[in-house]
């Protein structure tokens, strides 16, 4: 393996992460339209420095080689008050990828973004932002117990949000409308 295949391979990932903050940016940007979001926190590997692992890809996986860690998706968790608005929010989402793509030729698929959706008075987790475009779609995904009780608010089974994941230093305030970071209205 040559060290100009490590390189452009490493380059490739910050590239993503890039693109993938870029993408969180949009997005907060297309919440702070919707006053029932009260705060958004960029975590997970796009928020912070990447770290050097042995990825998942044939070749360098077979050989041992380690090179930044790969982004797969952007995590942003929003408190939301209403969650009546779920779906304005995911149409807020797609509306912001489409802004990025045509501003910024910086293509990111809805299915790319992970909203975990807060509860603001206690931090509760309550679950996902669907991708699905009505609810319930009828897939398995949707057969989840809880899943669906509130419109476009999914659940995924075996799962369990860790708060600290948001609450880290690497962690990004995207918007909060209490202290005015973002574009509050």
């Amino acid at each position: 393996m040559l060290s100009s295949e490590i390189d452009d391979e490493n380059k490739a990932m910050l590239r993503r992460q890039k693109q993938f903050r870029h993408a969180a940016e949009y997005i907060a940007t297309g919440l702070s339209e919707i006053r029932q979001v009260e705060k958004a926190v960029l975590f997970g590997s796009v928020a912070q420095p990447l770290k050097m692992e042995v990825p998942r890809f044939r070749r360098f996986k077979h050989t041992g080689i380690a090179i930044l860690h790969e982004c797969k998706d952007v995590d942003i968790a929003i408190w939301v008050s209403d969650l009546n608005i779920l779906q304005v929010i995911q149409k807020a989402r797609a509306k912001a990828l489409n802004r990025l793509l045509e501003e910024k030729q910086i293509g990111v698929a809805h299915h790319q973004i992970d909203l975990f959706v807060m509860e603001p008075a206690t931090n509760r987790y309550l679950g996902r932002l669907c991708w699905f475009s009505s609810c319930p779609k009828e897939k398995e995904d949707c057969r989840v117990p809880g899943c669906g009780k509130f419109r476009f608010l999914r659940q995924h089974e075996g799962f369990n949000f860790d708060p600290k994941n948001v609450d880290c230093q690497t962690s990004i305030i995207l918007l909060n409308r209490q202290t005015s970071i973002g574009n509050p209205r």
